[in-house]
């Protein structure tokens, strides 16, 4: 398993009037564009081949990963050897390719572009909207689960109730083996018709055959493809297992949450703000 797909082609229109000319993932999270933390957990996770699902005018994401050795010359010309290095490292952390996703038709349909890239073998799909701080990092715990138990794993994370509206909510049962399975996803529902206080976030490892399910996946809400749908196909067929996040998760995906996430890496780095 070397490959992670990020879907990157959204507008994020949550963050205008800041993303009018620069993609969300390069705004800054204190001093790194956003993507470079879920690149880098990936990388740490033990993915070697990172999938941007992209599309018109997100460019600047290749470009940061990309070699540039003019910079890096005039880095170590002016005594910047640790800058240059770390410039350098950024494109040896893994091989990035690029995939256009030329109508944004959802999540599901983001994957669902993947296929040809991803091949036949299990994959990892990175939320980048989702910031998650821990060690050893949560793609390389889930990574472990699926080699041990060679089933498809969703990441959950226990959300306080009145946050339980906002999210994909699971129907999960965990076993006396401490297996977390996962019997349903229910989008959103009321806090009095969830079925638990575990809401999935961001990151999943898969098996090739959720390409098959989306390609039958008929357009759901707001009439795009959803991943959600795909993974509850696998869920009632009992392939589909949680494992239960329990670091600090971040949202960046509003100014808000983005202002929060870059003062906590600051105090993660020892900055006193």
């Amino acid at each position: 398993m070397e490959k992670a797909v990020f879907p990157v082609a959204g507008l994020g229109t949550r963050m205008l009037p800041a993303t009018k000319a620069v993609p969300k993932e390069i705004l800054p999270l204190y001093d790194r564009p956003a993507i470079h933390y879920t690149v880098e957990e990936a990388a740490r996770s033990g993915f070697s081949k990172m999938i941007f699902v992209t599309s018109k005018g997100k460019e600047a994401i290749l470009n940061y990963f990309d070699r540039d050795v003019e910079l890096e010359e005039i880095l170590m010309a002016r005594g910047k050897k640790e800058m240059a290095d770390f410039l350098r490292g950024l494109s040896e952390m893994a091989e990035f390719i690029a995939i256009r996703q030329g109508v944004p038709m959802g999540l599901g349909h983001a994957v669902l572009q993947a296929k040809a890239v991803v091949d036949n073998e299990p994959f990892a799909v990175v939320l980048p909207d989702d910031i998650v701080l821990s060690d050893p990092p949560l793609l390389r715990q889930m990574r472990d689960l699926y080699l041990r138990t060679g089933k498809s794993v969703v990441a959950l994370y226990r959300v306080p109730e009145e946050q339980i509206p906002s999210f994909g909510i699971a129907d999960a049962e965990v076993k006396k083996d401490g297996q977390v399975v996962i019997h349903d996803l229910v989008e959103k529902p009321s806090i009095q018709e969830a079925p638990s206080d575990l809401a999935v976030i961001g990151r999943y490892i898969l098996e090739p055959e959720i390409f098959s399910i989306l390609e039958k996946t008929p357009p759901g809400r707001g009439g795009e493809i959803q991943l959600t749908d795909a993974l509850k196909v696998l869920a009632k067929e009992g392939r589909l297992l949680g494992f239960i996040f329990e670091g600090k998760r971040l949202d960046i995906g509003n100014p808000e949450g983005f202002l929060k996430a870059s003062l906590e890496i600051a105090a993660e780095r020892g900055v006193k703000i």
